[in-house]
């Protein structure tokens, strides 16, 4: 299957339809009456979609297993037809839209199965994803061309004892998130030349990532160099980088990253290895940059 642990969990939701063609438009009849002799058609049709969904992975093979939170199964019969819509929501690290549409099938099966008697013409059509969100790409809507200085902090690496990898998977991250990289420096890890860095390129850049500095060694002095800078810290972002990093390696605790603004630029100071770079991207990109439609005065709303 793929490999789905770098992500985070988000409310995740499908729709999927399915139509149940009649041959007779007394079929259509008997489904409302419920007079068909293998039973209540649509209540029948329903449990079985419940079971399917829940029991996906047990199908398609490279379905993970997952928690089905809720599932809703309404139909609308009209002259010829039944239409099957089917929602699935969950908060996990990946979509339920082959769960919808799992469920819509198995619907639509069950209720050809047990109109089959009566109607020799049942047809099934256009089996479909209508709707789906949650994902990654519900959280990188950014309008505006956003730009970006990478900053690593390391005596070892400035001194070329040391190749950056920490660095080069920030900015592979960002350009992901279709954030361009303008500048990526080197430094030691000296309090003021951190401080003068992050002055500097708050002018021209909306976001300033430093990586390294942020353990507990008596040369980490990044936390120290930005703090008192800092207009505003954001200890959300703090947060959900250890949270998220804390379930992967017991010694993210240890971590002393930091988050906050200057003006209108997001500084950030994360961990100089490069998992805890990585990790710590992956923690909180791209959905953090909705904090620049809020630094622009956008108001929070259900659509954001």
């Amino acid at each position: 299957m793929v490999d789905i642990t770098h992500k985070i969990k988000t409310l995740r939701i499908a729709v999927a339809e399915a139509f149940v063609k009649v041959g007779d438009p007394a079929t259509i009849s008997a489904i409302k009456n419920n007079v068909v002799p293998k039973g209540n058609v649509l209540e029948m049709a329903k449990t079985a979609g419940l079971f399917a969904v829940k029991n996906t992975h047990h199908t398609i093979p490279d379905c993970h297993p997952l928690p089905v939170e809720f599932t809703l199964v309404n139909y609308e019969i009209e002259e010829g037809f039944v239409r099957i819509i089917f929602t699935v929501k969950t908060v996990y690290k990946t979509g339920v839209e082959v769960e919808a549409m799992h469920g819509a099938s198995v619907v639509a099966l069950t209720m050809y199965d047990m109109l089959k008697p009566i109607d020799k013409n049942i047809e099934i059509e256009k089996i479909r994803l209508v709707e789906k969100k949650g994902g990654k790409s519900d959280f990188n809507k950014h309008s505006s061309r956003l730009s970006a200085s990478v900053i690593v902090c390391s005596d070892s690496i400035s001194e070329g004892k040391k190749e950056d990898r920490a660095g080069k998977a920030i900015i592979k991250k960002l350009k992901e998130s279709k954030v361009t990289v303008n500048t990526y420096q080197i430094i030691p890890d000296e309090l003021e030349i951190i401080r003068s860095k992050a002055l500097e390129y708050s002018e021209t850049d909306n976001l300033v990532i430093f990586t390294g500095g942020t353990g507990l060694s008596f040369r980490d002095v990044t936390p120290e160099a930005l703090e008192p800078i800092l207009e505003r810290r954001i200890p959300g972002i703090e947060e959900a980088i250890r949270n998220y990093g804390q379930e992967r390696m017991p010694y993210a605790m240890l971590s002393r990253s930091i988050a906050g603004t200057i003006g209108n630029c997001l500084i950030m100071g994360l961990p100089g290895s490069t998992k805890g770079a990585s990790e710590s991207m992956d923690a909180v990109f791209p959905h953090l940059l909705h904090v620049f439609k809020i630094l622009r005065g956008a108001k929070h709303d259900n659509n954001d």
